[in-house]
């Protein structure tokens, strides 16, 4: 009896201690060179505590039809829909590891007969007993092994979460961009079929002055190429417009089909300033950033759990219940019996597998710090070029304006010095040429500087918000 007391007394004393002692380091955020400010930032820009990326995309993107596009891509894209159900794994994950902490019990029903042989010394006998009883075991968390495996899954489970972020946040700036290149697409197979509908006539004009000899032959197949060029574009367009729309409809999770159309390339909005915010809050606010974190949380209290594996494993086993030799006696007062066990298991010798073991978790931390600070390195590169883009863009995009009246001017103007004798229709044929390939430029320069605003959107953190 003082022998049990003891060894309850000792157990006690284990279970009392236990949350206090968990092997391996705890977290600390490594050190990041942070900028002061992004280069690329427009001093022009609001309040830099104010950050783009803050906004919520449906405020970021203002046509009706691509905010649609988007919701529904977020409902039934594949990508978001297989990063939901990471999440649910890592969850069961979790409760696996928080389940190792606690007790595990279960019920005890068991028959035994059994004849024993005989010998000279022994006559043969019959033993047979039946055996009803709750049993428990419990290894005891002492050095914080289960501990700290429950808390790399918490970890996994908030990087699981942010990778989904992540995915939402890619696949908004994926539909945006996708939309856009379409809405560029429709505008440039619009402007071919403008200047075909309007070399046509161009040329029907001089057939007719060619028939009635007021210019040559050669004035005609001249209006035939600017015909021919602007026709032969037109396939081509229509083309790359359908397989964009296939695009737009698997990045929705749907079948290739049409996609509805809003707004025109050139009457989306976006800010002429965009305020990029504090470089330091990008580590807070971008999916990827912290998912990377979280993976080195993980990592770090992986460590843990192999330092553990150097100490003892304390188990205690508890049985009770109802044992009898004949059943009928089972439910009898005299049936009682209990069994309690500890037991204390300590590693000697393991060939080095331990001491290995520990390495290898402190390399993959020292990995994944590593991956954690180039994944910050690479968040602010991402940003400064997405803001330098942004601006130089808008201002190609002026210029290329005032490149596109002057070339529209001019086709105007040699059109009518064509038609009053004054010039050669090879003027008219340049200054054509020159105005149609202005216009497409124009067009291309339009959508890259929305695919930079839709860039800068993403590098800065936005889109996952809800």
């Amino acid at each position: 009896m003082q022998r049990a007391r003891w060894i309850q007394a000792a157990v006690a004393m284990m279970v009392c201690l236990a949350p206090a002692c968990t092997m391996g380091p705890n977290y600390k955020r490594p050190a990041v060179d942070v900028p002061q400010t992004f280069q690329g930032s427009s001093p022009h820009a609001p309040d830099s505590a104010v950050s783009f990326g803050d906004e919520k995309w449906w405020k970021v993107f203002q046509d009706p039809e691509l905010q649609s596009l988007i919701r529904a891509a977020l409902k039934q894209n594949f990508d978001v829909r297989i990063a939901a159900t990471h999440i649910l794994e890592a969850q069961a994950q979790l409760g696996i590891a928080k389940g190792n902490q606690l007790p595990a019990a279960g019920v005890i029903l068991a028959g035994n007969n059994q004849r024993d042989s005989r010998s000279r010394f022994f006559s043969a006998y019959d033993t047979s007993y039946t055996e009803l009883g709750l049993g428990m075991q419990w290894d005891l968390d002492f050095w914080g092994k289960y501990r700290r495996a429950t808390e790399a899954a918490r970890d996994e489970l908030l990087a699981n979460d942010w990778a989904q972020q992540q995915v939402q946040s890619s696949l908004v700036a994926s539909v945006a961009s996708a939309y856009f290149v379409l809405r560029a697409e429709d505008l440039e197979l619009e402007i071919s079929k403008r200047t075909l509908a309007s070399n046509q006539d161009s040329l029907r004009l001089t057939q007719l002055l060619s028939e009635h000899g007021a210019t040559s032959l050669l004035d005609v197949r001249q209006a035939e190429q600017l015909v021919y060029s602007a026709s032969g574009a037109i396939p081509n367009l229509e083309r790359q417009v359908k397989q964009q729309e296939d695009l737009i409809r698997t990045l929705l999770g749907q079948n290739p089909g049409e996609v509805a159309r809003g707004l025109e390339l050139t009457a989306q909005p976006h800010l002429p300033e965009v305020p990029a915010g504090l470089p330091s809050s990008l580590l807070e606010r971008r999916p990827d950033i912290r998912e990377a974190e979280s993976q080195l949380m993980a990592a770090n209290a992986r460590i843990g759990v192999a330092k553990a594996a150097y100490f003892p494993d304390i188990s205690l086993t508890a049985v009770g219940g109802l044992q009898s030799i004949p059943l009928t006696q089972l439910f009898s007062g005299q049936s009682t019996m209990w069994n309690l066990t500890s037991q204390l298991a300590q590693p000697l010798y393991s060939g080095g597998t331990l001491r290995n073991g520990v390495r290898l978790t402190q390399a993959e931390q020292q990995e994944t710090a590593l991956n954690y600070q180039r994944t910050i390195q690479q968040a602010f590169r991402e940003v400064s070029d997405a803001l330098i883009a942004y601006q130089k863009d808008r201002e190609f995009r002026t210029q290329q304006e005032s490149l596109t009246h002057a070339a529209q001017d001019a086709s105007r103007l040699s059109d009518i010095r064509y038609r009053g004798g004054a010039a050669s229709y090879l003027e008219v044929l340049d200054s054509d040429t020159r105005y149609y390939a202005a216009e497409l430029t124009l067009a291309q320069v339009e959508l890259s500087e929305l695919l930079d605003y839709v860039q800068l959107y993403r590098a800065l953190g936005g889109g996952w918000q809800t």
